[in-house]
Parts: C-alpha cells; sequence; structure tokens
C-alpha cells in the first residue's frame, strides 16, 4: 500500500478494497453487543503468568455483560477469548469475538472464537478493534500492542472517541516506559498532567473489573438489552 504512486485505476481499486473491508467488518460486527477490547503478544504461551491473567480478565469481563473482542490471534488474544468461553460454559452470556490480521507468516484464529473476521489492512482492523469498545485492556505486548494501546489514548485525548477507561496490567512490565511518560513526558510539555488520567495501572483483576464498571458500565449507563436488535434482510443479517 504505501509503494508510491500507481496508476489512477490501481488506486480507484485499492479505494474500493478498503471500502469493502471497512463495510465487510461493520456488517460482521454490528450486533456483537458493547464489548471490552483486551490487546497483548501473541507471543505467550499457556504456561505464562500473563496468558493466566488474560484469561482470568476475559472471563471476569464475560461475567460483566461484555463481549470480548480481541486481535483472534494466540497468546494473549487467545487467552482473553478462552476466558470469555470458560464463562459461558459457566452460564454467563458471553460472546468471544476476533479481529484477524492476515500477514505473510498466516497468524491463525485462535479456537476460542464465536466469530472472527480476517482483515488486509492493519489500520481498518484496528478501527474495528476500538469502534465497538466501552473499554480497553491492555497487557504486556510488543511493537503492535504499543500501537493500540497509544492510538485508543491518542483518540480519547484528542476527543475523537469518548473517555473510555484504558486499563493497563503487567506493572513489572510497563514501569519503565510509563516512568518515562509520567517523567520525560510531562516534563517535556509533550504531555499534559491530565493525560495520566487517561490510564490506569493495576495488576489487580478485581481492581480492573471495579474501574470498568464505574467509568463503563456506569459511566456510560450500560444495561442488559432485553431484546436483541432486529435483523435486516435486506442485508444478509444474521444473528453470531
Amino acid at each position: 500500500m504505501l509503494s508510491g504512486p500507481r496508476s489512477r485505476l490501481e488506486e480507484l481499486l485499492r479505494v474500493f478494497r478498503i471500502a469493502a473491508e471497512f463495510v465487510r467488518g461493520f456488517r460482521a460486527l454490528h450486533f456483537v453487543g458493547p464489548c471490552v477490547t483486551v490487546f497483548g503478544s501473541a507471543r505467550f504461551d499457556e504456561k505464562h503468568p500473563y496468558y493466566a491473567l488474560g484469561r482470568e480478565m476475559g472471563s471476569r469481563l464475560a461475567w460483566e455483560g461484555f463481549t470480548v473482542m480481541t486481535g483472534g490471534g494466540p497468546g494473549i488474544m487467545e487467552a482473553a477469548n478462552r476466558g470469555a468461553m470458560d464463562a459461558r460454559a459457566a452460564g454467563a452470556r458471553a460472546l468471544s469475538i476476533g479481529c484477524n490480521i492476515e500477514l505473510p507468516h498466516e497468524q491463525k484464529p485462535n479456537p476460542y472464537l464465536d466469530r472472527f473476521v480476517d482483515f488486509r489492512y492493519f489500520f481498518i482492523r484496528k478501527v474495528m478493534l476500538i469502534k465497538y469498545s466501552y473499554a480497553f485492556v491492555i497487557l504486556p505486548g510488543g511493537f503492535g500492542t504499543l500501537d493500540e494501546m497509544f492510538e485508543a489514548l491518542t483518540l480519547i485525548q484528542t476527543g475523537k472517541i469518548k473517555n473510555f477507561p484504558v486499563v493497563v496490567m503487567g506493572t513489572p512490565y510497563w514501569q519503565e516506559m510509563f516512568r518515562f511518560v509520567a517523567e520525560k513526558m510531562v516534563s517535556a510539555g509533550t504531555i499534559s498532567p491530565e493525560d495520566l488520567r487517561l490510564f490506569y495501572i493495576t495488576d489487580s483483576p478485581d481492581a480492573a473489573i471495579e474501574h470498568i464498571r464505574k467509568h463503563a458500565i456506569d459511566g456510560f449507563k450500560l444495561r442488559a438489552s432485553p431484546q436483541a436488535p432486529k435483523r435486516s434482510w435486506l442485508f444478509g443479517e444474521r444473528r453470531v
């Protein structure tokens, strides 16, 4: 996509591909309900403590009535989706959703998804991960997780989306970076001291859930809907 100018026809076709991918994502996710998106590394296996933390958060979020959304891959993403499935098996009304990205080495969707959507373009996938969520849970991860976290914070900071709670978990992993944010960036004036309130750092699932209850469920007056929104036959819509 960033290979430089091409013919007008090629550029027009690219616009159509991008629009079609947006429409496909909107149609697939329109009825998934209020979501919380969990971000984190694809590289932690199920023996890792952060995998266990992601799985517990997925389960706790599902019990709160949220649809658990992730990037659909392995690692932390799989853990959160798996936790949502655990909760449903125990009686919670929960959905587990993944927005997978097509990569050269083929990131496969994890097996704990009610629905997944494959995306060719990273930026469209990121729109979907943010658009349907009332909170974001950030667990340890790499460049992709950093990109997703700071994208959400930037959108909140600039008022492009509402002041949704951003919960950062895994304090030992993040502490040096957030010390830099709190000390260097504030002192340099590149962010305001008030911007430090845009995120909440904790290692406690109880504290994380309480923060999300206060700022998402109560803050946006979310309530369980007694009846699912009607599907339109015109658009070929169906239940998840």
